[in-house]
């Protein structure tokens, strides 16, 4: 998470920072400044009056000042320089007009200013050089002035203190400034940090709410698909239970049909128990979402079962003129495989190819022994499915859009209960569509 301070922010709240500091130096000093009469009454008892009142006068010129610049919103760093100058020329005229022996405690008070000042104050250090160079000025001239005493007695009796405090006192500020400036940039990170984690925050909680609404409306859609499929299941197997006692009725009459009726009711009759057990299987949704589906396994010849669903479609490829091409091995390869549910496999990927054929089209189907697997192929050399609209027929159990032009609305969901079935059975389903045509492939073990 990056955060940037702009130049003009930083310096908006360092004056914040300084106004605050500002208005404690101020308060301090109304407060403060007129008590120091009593030093004035101590040790210099014949002018006290006089500097009563005169530093009344600067308490109350410093206090209508603060309200000035607090109204108008002037620059702190002025009323800070009026202020000091103001106290620097009342304590820079008493250092000179005092006592021999009072001038250690004027000078020692007139540095203590200099250093409260510099210990309060938040401004660039080059402000306190120029006020205590100001100091100095002062000095010297009312020591021109008004001094009686040569200047070697006054640096002797405490200027000279008062020059060392004063000069070192300049690089407080400095310091003190850089630690501010770097508390207040803190602040500011802090505070764009918090902003950023609570937008972040607000942004998580509104995609876990549409997150929330879209699970509660899938679990709606999931519900509403189990409940289809369960009423849809339930009408089918009372049909198929239906077809399947009329055809045991019929083949107790057997003896009244003619060997093609009677090839006709077996067909009939094992598609109807196959459909039977498909549904038993399929009933249940969660059965198969779940990787655990069960079987019933037994050992059959892969390539008669490939054999008896090609014969079966031999008609209905017939009636969209499609070729299909017998290349299924005579060799008996044996599988250890659910019967009905590879079947299954078989004749919806080969009903599909035939479904999604063009016309005078040729589609074989071959089937062969490699590395001991048994490897079942259709190969459409008609026009590209798509692989891109393969992939999707494969992997989603759900009906794909209209494809455009006069090919067949394409229902992906046998294709998909197809690679579902092979994957549960152990064994491998691969696809692809390019511009050769389209190909599918399935791999089972066999039985040695």
């Amino acid at each position: 998470m990056f955060v940037q301070i702009k130049k003009e922010e930083l310096l908006k709240e360092i004056s914040k920072k300084a106004w605050y500091q500002t208005n404690n130096i101020i308060w301090i000093i109304i407060f403060v400044y007129p008590s120091l009469v009593i030093v004035d009454f101590i040790f210099a008892n014949s002018i006290w009056v006089q500097f009563l009142f005169v530093r009344i006068i600067i308490d109350l010129l410093i206090l209508g000042l603060y309200s000035l610049f607090q109204r108008k919103n002037y620059d702190y760093r002025l009323l800070l320089h009026i202020t000091l100058f103001l106290l620097s020329v009342t304590s820079a005229l008493l250092c000179n007009i005092v006592e021999l022996q009072q001038l250690n405690i004027y000078y020692l008070l007139f540095a203590t200013i200099i250093l409260f000042f510099n210990l309060m104050v938040f401004w660039e250090p080059i402000n306190s050089v120029l006020q205590t160079l100001l100091a100095f000025l002062l000095l010297a001239i009312f020591f021109r002035l008004f001094s009686q005493y040569s200047l070697d007695l006054v640096i002797g009796n405490g200027a000279q203190i008062f020059f060392i405090i004063a000069l070192i006192s300049c690089l407080v500020p400095g310091s003190r400034y850089k630690i501010i400036e770097r508390d207040v940039r803190s602040q500011i990170l802090i505070g764009k940090s918090n902003e950023q984690l609570k937008e972040q925050n607000h942004d998580i909680n509104e995609k876990n709410n549409i997150i929330d609404s879209q699970y509660e409306q899938l679990r709606r859609l999931d519900n509403q698909k189990n409940s289809f499929i369960n009423i849809a299941g339930h009408d089918l197997k009372n049909l198929i239970g239906s077809i399947i006692m009329s055809t045991n009725l019929i083949k107790e009459e057997d003896y009244r049909l003619s060997a093609d009726q009677l090839e006709f009711i077996g067909y009939i009759s094992e598609s109807s128990e196959k459909i039977q057990y498909l549904l038993n299987k399929l009933m249940d949704v969660k059965e198969i979402e779940s990787p655990e589906m069960k079987f019933n396994v037994e050992v059959f010849d892969a390539n008669a079962e490939v054999l008896h669903v090609f014969r079966g479609l031999v008609e209905t490829a017939q009636m969209k003129n499609i070729h299909l091409i017998d290349n299924i091995s005579k060799l008996p390869l044996n599988v250890n495989l659910d019967r009905v549910f590879a079947g299954q496999v078989f004749q919806n990927l080969l009903s599909n190819a035939i479904k999604f054929s063009q016309t005078n089209n040729n589609i074989r189907v071959v089937t062969s022994l490699q590395k001991e697997k048994f490897v079942f192929e259709i190969i459409d050399e008609g026009a590209a499915i798509g692989q891109e609209e393969l992939d999707t027929m494969f992997n989603k159990l759900k009906t794909l859009s209209e494809a455009s032009g006069p090919v067949e609305n394409r229902l992906g969901l046998g294709l998909s209960i197809a690679k579902l079935m092979t994957r549960e059975m152990g064994g491998e389903l691969l696809y692809r569509s390019d511009d050769n045509g389209n190909y599918f492939r399935v791999e089972f073990h066999v039985i040695n």
